[in-house]
């Protein structure tokens, strides 16, 4: 009886005791809601961070309801996906390249300009119509030919006084000189002169635009491989933006100040930046493949990218340009050429109508003997006429055929005229655009990467989500985009303008 008496008296004793151990015990089921007692130690694991939390825990150590839990208690681990092989460049996998050349724009023209195979045609056409223009001057010259001929063949004849049968030979040897001159040939050769002399600078104002267009076409791969590499710069920057993120989430997860979704969220950033770099190697690779081909080169050819890419103004205004260009574009002087061309072959077709007289002369020398030594010469002068009075319709045809043809190239040259005063207006208006675009696109840059930063600090404080980061570094990504394309589309607009001008502006 009296051990039950002290046993009661320790027992109030304790009481008080018990009852705050009990009290924390049940403040801490109530921080973490739902989890009941067996799962406050789970609960307490999960958010080590969380000071009512443990001192929840202890008090239902205390009470005796739970064992005590860890001090150092570490969070779990989630399982983690197996790892894949990334690389060490910003986690995108690449395979060894061989080193690959690169050349400066003016190299690149250089070489086009060899080995295009439209240049080349234009080339021939050129001296093809020389040798037109030549051979058209030519027809007023006299022409003169030499000619020689010799013969053996065998005899037979009969004696008169004997009867008897003689074999023998005839020889022959002749040589001859003649010359040739048209008097009249009713306007012909004059209209061939200037049909040949109009062909001859079509040809020359062909080759200036087709030099233009190759031109025009290697300065497009140019600028595409160097877009593609300023693509590639903004992509490795968002990598390295996306893999922080990713490693800050995680660090956040691990204290519990972050979601699951959040680091998620990066995961997907993440990867979608790495999918961003590989699109535009591709790109790049693809746009060094098309330079490397036109420069004559057996694979990818890459850009040195020295040139200055800020906007150039131009020497002169959009009107006296246009003008020039009506007047003296590469297109509108070989329409132009092709039209007086064409004018020329309707007076050739017409000049069959009238007679054609033409002076010749020779000279012929004959001897039986391999010799000049003796033989028979003789000489002769000629002086003809000659005037078809009906060909079938033939001239008609011809002279039918010539109109039309100087028909279509007068329209060919007001539409021609049309076309560049419209492609110059195009390449202007695109030029300021471009221009216009790279000083926002600067701005944009500029406003974007400030947004970033206020983001980036407010979510070190916990002020703001992952989401609202990630949507400012997407609209940085944007805009150095913007940026770098705006820069490449004005020199491609004014590389048009060149091509249009066939010169350098």
């Amino acid at each position: 009886m009296a051990a039950m008496t002290m046993l009661r008296k320790a027992w109030l004793k304790r009481r008080p005791q018990r009852l705050t151990a009990l009290t924390l015990g049940m403040l801490g089921v109530v921080v973490v809601p739902g989890t009941g007692l067996a799962g406050a130690t789970k609960g307490a694991a999960l958010l080590p961070g969380d000071a009512p939390t443990k001192v929840a825990l202890l008090g239902l150590a205390q009470a005796g309801v739970v064992p005590a839990p860890a001090e150092t208690a570490a969070p779990p681990k989630e399982p983690s996906a197996p790892s894949e092989a990334v690389p060490t460049d910003l986690g995108v996998t690449r395979q060894a390249q061989p080193e690959v050349p690169s050349v400066s724009l003016e190299e690149a023209i250089a070489r086009a300009l060899k080995t295009n195979p439209a240049v080349a045609q234009s080339e021939g056409n050129v001296t093809n119509a020389a040798a037109a223009e030549r051979s058209a001057v030519g027809a007023y010259i006299p022409t003169l030919s030499a000619s020689a001929s010799g013969s053996l063949s065998s005899t037979q004849r009969v004696e008169p006084v004997t009867g008897a049968v003689i074999n023998g030979s005839a020889d022959n040897y002749s040589a001859g000189l003649s010359t040739g001159w048209n008097v009249f040939t009713g306007g012909q050769r004059s209209a061939t002169r200037e049909q040949t002399k109009a062909q001859s600078g079509a040809a020359s104002a062909q080759l200036r635009a087709q030099r233009a267009s190759a031109v025009l076409e290697v300065q497009r791969a140019y600028y595409e491989v160097l877009r593609g590499t300023g693509l590639e710069n903004v992509a490795r920057s968002r990598i390295e933006r996306a893999r922080q993120n990713e490693e800050a989430a995680q660090r956040r997860l691990a204290v519990g100040s972050a979601t699951r979704s959040d680091l998620l969220r990066a995961q997907l950033d993440h990867t979608t930046a790495r999918d961003a770099l590989r699109t535009a190697e591709t790109q790049r690779a693809s746009a060094a493949l098309a330079l490397g081909r036109l420069i004559g080169a057996e694979g990818a050819v890459e850009a040195k990218g020295t040139e200055n890419l800020d906007p150039k103004p131009l020497a002169v205004s959009d009107e006296t340009l246009v003008s020039d260009l009506e007047a003296q574009a590469p297109a509108v002087l070989a329409a132009a050429s092709t039209l007086s061309a064409s004018a020329a072959g309707v007076d050739v077709a017409k000049a069959t109508y009238l007679p054609t007289v033409r002076l010749s002369a020779g000279y012929d020398w004959f001897n039986q003997d391999p010799s000049f030594n003796g033989g028979r010469t003789s000489w002769n002068v000629r002086l003809g006429l000659s005037y078809p009075i009906f060909d079938g319709f033939l001239r008609e045809e011809r002279v039918q055929r010539a109109k039309t043809a100087e028909v279509v190239s007068q329209v060919q040259l007001a539409d021609t005229r049309r076309a560049v005063r419209t492609g110059a207006h195009q390449a202007l208006n695109q030029l300021r655009l471009s221009a216009d675009r790279i000083g926002l696109s600067e701005q944009s840059v500029e406003v974007a990467r400030e947004d970033l930063k206020v983001q980036e600090e407010r979510y070190r404080l916990g002020a703001t989500t992952i989401l609202e980061l990630l949507t400012s570094q997407e609209n940085l990504v944007q805009a150095e985009i913007n940026l770098v394309s705006s820069r490449f589309d004005y020199r491609i607009a004014h590389a048009e303008l060149e091509a249009l001008a066939g010169r350098q502006l």
